[in-house]
């Protein structure tokens, strides 16, 4: 979809749609310059004042004598309650609705807002992420796909006097963005028997030949083995498909030794190996990589966006299977970092590729570190699909993702790392064991991962139950969400700003 910016009169604006904003604490909507389309909005609200109520949609139909054919009045609530949030949301069912109405072109008018907080250029950007990620549809497998299932357009047309030019940018910043977490979305909606490990490469390599601003390396199966990296070749070893080791490497500020890890889980199918899964809503286990396809999404924009910091994408891919040469409960295996592990449960395999995964962002000059994966059901039971769980080591640290999640509308939420819980882990035989039993899932399995980390700065986020949705629910629409792309990009930006003070 292209997103344009212009300052035409909306007289002038051909489209299939016009959105106009109302709000309640106003007496109208935000006047234009032409009285006859002033004075037809504000008999409609005279009429039916419930239409300034928030997520509140009518049509005017046919106004036949300017360049559109129906207008859609879309209720944003009280002006000073609108968020960042509320607009994006808004816009997602505006823009769904306007393309059930058969619309190709749309044109919406800024909303003007006199919070400090929502400038004209935050409300653009609101308005470009919430348009694109409410639009998203994933058809590749669709023989018959409807042709008013696709939008061309939308013009977005400032209010006032507006600088252009600082709008466009902020409008193609958004852009990138958004279309990053849908190329996350894909990669998660694809089915397994075509996302493969090798398909994931292949995808990395393309992204690493767009850009040149990304080196890329990918480990082989035997590279990994030199590598003694025990803990991911243990599970991919029930597999026929060879796994891979993702490594991207992007160099925005060459002054500085600091280097983020961002390391993302890619197993491409999980049928929990010889802990074999319930067959019921196993077919979900395609998107056990959404973590991997996040942190492959976010190089890709931070290739386009180009912050000043220095990120380094390590991203473990194989499948977890069952087979006669398959890990079994019981086994003990060694990781790359020399811990032996007691494996409880097979299907406790996540933690595997993240612990060799850290030891080699490390091994790679990692400053900081940040893993992201879809790793537990106790997740899902603790913070359903609202929040992602957190853990960390290093609080400063988690602060600040934390705030990078608070600003772009990504819900997270820390959960305690006390010491106690570390006894779950403990093995018998081993240096420590995969599996802490059921209580505190979520926390045992991120501090199984902590253990690999030897106090380098860390936050694990746990997305099992916010990488995916069942229905539409504001922008994200049902299927993979992206999460946590826009919280990995904006973590990224604002560490850029850090490092330009």
């Amino acid at each position: 979809m292209n997103i344009e910016v212009c300052n035409k009169p909306i007289t002038e604006i051909v489209c299939d749609t016009l959105i106009i904003c109302l709000c309640d604490d106003l007496n109208s909507f935000d006047k234009t310059s032409d009285s006859a389309f002033n004075h037809l909005i504000t008999e409609f609200i005279r009429t039916k004042p419930a239409s300034k109520r928030y997520h509140e949609i009518n049509f005017i139909n046919a106004w036949l004598a300017e360049g559109y054919k129906q207008i859609l009045l879309l209720g944003l609530g009280n002006k000073s309650d609108l968020t960042s949030e509320k607009i994006r949301s808004a816009y997602a069912v505006a823009i769904r609705t306007a393309r059930k109405a058969g619309s190709k072109i749309i044109a919406a008018i800024l909303p003007e807002s006199d919070s400090n907080q929502l400038t004209a250029e935050n409300i653009i950007a609101n308005i470009t992420e919430g348009t694109l990620l409410g639009s998203y549809q994933f058809l590749y497998y669709k023989t018959e796909q409807k042709e008013s299932k696709q939008i061309e357009r939308l013009i977005i047309v400032p209010a006032g006097n507006a600088d252009l030019r600082i709008l466009e940018q902020a409008a193609n910043t958004a852009k990138i963005i958004a279309d990053s977490v849908n190329f996350a979305r894909d990669l998660v909606n694809h089915p397994a028997c075509y996302m493969t490990p090798t398909k994931l490469a292949e995808y990395a390599t393309e992204i690493a030949n767009q850009e040149s601003m990304l080196e890329l390396s990918v480990l082989s199966l035997q590279q990994m083995q030199e590598l003694n990296m025990g803990a991911i070749l243990a599970v991919a070893q029930g597999s026929t498909q060879p796994p891979k080791m993702l490594v991207l490497k992007y160099t925005g500020d060459t002054d500085s030794s600091e280097l983020i890890a961002y390391i993302g889980k890619g197993i491409t199918f999980d049928s929990g190996g010889i802990s074999l899964k319930p067959s019921n809503n196993m077919h979900e286990m395609k998107g056990d990589m959404a973590g991997a396809a996040s942190v492959l999404a976010t190089m890709k924009a931070l290739s386009k966006l180009k912050p000043k910091v220095n990120i380094i994408a390590i991203i473990p891919c194989t499948e977890n299977m069952p087979s006669g040469c398959a890990l079994k409960p019981g086994d003990v295996i060694k990781s790359m970092d020399g811990y032996t592990i007691e494996i409880i449960t097979t299907d406790a395999e996540g933690r595997l590729l993240l612990a060799d995964a850290v030891t080699y962002a490390k091994k790679l000059g990692a400053t900081k570190i940040v893993d992201i994966a879809t790793l537990t059901g106790a997740c899902v039971v603790a913070l359903g699909s609202i929040a992602s769980g957190l853990i960390t080591n290093h609080q400063p640290w988690c602060q600040q993702i934390l705030a990078a999640a608070d600003s772009c509308g990504e819900k997270m939420w820390q959960l305690p790392a006390f010491e106690e819980y570390k006894e779950q882990i403990k093995s018998d035989i081993a240096d420590l064991k995969n599996s802490g039993g059921r209580m505190a899932g979520t926390i045992t399995a991120g501090l199984f991962i902590e253990k690999f980390t030897h106090n380098t700065p860390w936050v694990h986020i746990d997305i099992a139950g916010t990488s995916d949705t069942s229905a539409d629910r504001n922008y994200h629409v049902k299927g993979a969400t992206g999460v946590p792309v826009r919280t990995l990009i904006q973590l990224a930006i604002n560490q850029a700003r850090k490092n330009e003070d």
